[in-house]
């Protein structure tokens, strides 16, 4: 009988993992039961508030002619396979408010609540996202209610990517993902940089990901002098490869930081002038 490899864990979900293990300071399999349960509550109660925002056709504490309002909340327990979940349901002063998301009388999300984590970690588009909530629910939501959840959730990205860091990192690496977005009806490559910091405990730590479309000193210059109005004073070493502009930057905003080219990027560049039948024994020279 084969015995089947785990297939290696990939270096965003190790970092997804950690920030969550920081987060909620997680110890034991309870606590991780814990940290999914708010994490999936949490995404719940703002796709809700979402919700009654469109219904209503304004936001909280917006000023509006529609003599419907926010009436308070009803609080129910949701059951799930992390166990119990209590929300807040909110309630309209007509009393016509049907919630989709969790639907009146219905309490079991066990069924579902899969669909809804894949749906936010995702990055899909509103079609998409349309598209899933429709096979879960039978009923079609709007793309204006989808932007609507989604946007719901853009203060809590901004105030994480605003944050406090600390003083100084030993190391810090530069490294970027690239992938497909659709802008303005047309799908291209885009590049999102990580700003992997390791601090003086040996943690690792996600200090910013910028999605950058002109590499330049400028680019680079704004980037890192973010990372300073945000606390950090000094960075004693930063790996990244071969940027444009990358060199240019540090020297001026980190004077006293001592730039590594990324290793694995120098041997590919190398091996490029190297014959094919000589790249073996020139590598492993």
């Amino acid at each position: 009988m084969s015995i089947r490899r785990r297939e290696r864990m990939s270096e965003g979900k190790k970092n997804i993992i950690a920030g969550l293990i920081q987060e909620y300071d997680i110890k034991t399999a309870e606590d991780i039961q814990e940290a999914l349960k708010d994490l999936l509550g949490g995404t719940i109660q703002e796709m809700l508030e979402a919700e009654l925002d469109e219904h209503l056709g304004y936001e909280e504490y917006e000023r509006s002619a529609n003599p419907d309002d926010r009436n308070g909340v009803k609080h129910k327990k949701l059951r799930s396979s992390y166990g119990e979940i209590p929300i807040d349901v909110p309630q309209d002063r007509n009393g016509d408010f049907e919630p989709q998301i969790v639907q009146k009388r219905k309490k079991d999300l066990s069924a579902i609540e899969e669909k809804i984590i894949a749906m936010s970690a995702k990055g899909m588009t509103t079609r998409q996202i349309s598209d899933i909530v429709e096979d879960i629910y039978e009923f079609e939501v709007s793309e204006s209610m989808v932007t609507a959840v989604t946007n719901k959730i853009l203060p809590q990205i901004e105030e994480w990517q605003q944050r406090p860091l600390s003083s100084v990192y030993p190391i810090v690496f530069i490294d970027a993902i690239h992938f497909s977005a659709r802008d303005e009806h047309m799908v291209k490559k885009i590049a999102a940089y990580i700003i992997l910091g390791i601090n003086d405990e040996g943690r690792k730590e996600v200090l910013s990901i910028t999605v950058g479309e002109n590499e330049s000193v400028k680019y680079w210059l704004v980037v890192l002098n973010n990372l300073k109005n945000r606390g950090v004073q000094d960075i004693l070493n930063l790996c990244a490869d071969g940027l444009s502009g990358i060199k240019e930057s540090i020297a001026a905003a980190y004077p006293n930081t001592e730039y590594q080219r990324c290793i694995d990027h120098q041997g590919r560049n190398t091996l490029k002038h190297v014959t094919e039948k000589d790249k073996k024994a020139f590598a492993n020279d």
